[in-house]
């Protein structure tokens, strides 16, 4: 067995998972968004030996195998997805843990995705700071679109700002509205929901 090294993902939505609360909010933006663009949803999670749950095979004076520690850490990104996967049976979700720098994958990934959808900040970050060491390399290297979650719990938003953010994915993406309706006024600036923003082109 061969443990993966890069992100397999064409098309869709790609979510950087690092097992944070701010993370499973993106997670959760994502799977709305894709729901409502009927696209499929990719979740990532990069791992080494130290960032990985320790294996089942872990014995004293044993280090397990890589695949061990792969096989551990799927089996915890996969229990992060499971009650968003089970509250959206419609969206498709697929997991996926690649042993290296999440940043480095995530960019390199984003060539042949539609949308990469990134936390403000993950697991180590600094509540002052607007973006995590991640997901600002994401947004200034993606080659894609790239929605950054602010991962504010108490803010929400309502039926027509989410409307609006819906439109927006749909226009920077390239699709046509598949429920077109009115709308008076597109989002407010500022604030703390998620944001766009318009990456270089990506080869599809």
């Amino acid at each position: 067995m061969t443990i993966r090294r890069e992100i397999t993902a064409h098309g869709g939505m790609l979510v950087g998972h690092d097992g944070s609360e701010v993370a499973d909010r993106a997670l959760r933006t994502a799977v709305r968004s894709a729901a409502a663009l009927h696209s499929r949803v990719t979740v990532v999670r990069a791992w080494d030996v130290f960032s990985a749950p320790r294996p089942d095979t872990w014995r004293a004076g044993f280090v397990p195998p890589m695949e061990d520690f792969e096989a551990s850490a799927l089996r915890a990104l996969d229990e992060d997805v499971e009650p968003v996967r089970a509250s959206h049976p419609d969206v498709e979700i697929e997991t996926q843990v690649v042993h290296g720098y999440a940043a480095e994958n995530l960019i390199a990934a984003s060539e042949h995705v539609d949308l990469v959808v990134v936390g403000s900040r993950g697991h180590g970050g600094f509540a002052g700071l607007l973006l995590g060491s991640v997901s600002e390399q994401v947004v200034r290297h993606a080659g894609c679109p790239v929605l950054v979650d602010r991962g504010r719990g108490d803010i929400v938003t309502t039926p027509d700002e989410h409307r609006a953010m819906e439109l927006a994915l749909l226009s920077e993406l390239g699709l046509g509205d598949p429920n077109p309706a009115p709308q008076d006024d597109g989002p407010a600036s500022g604030g703390a929901g998620p944001y766009l923003h318009d990456g270089p082109p990506g080869e599809r």
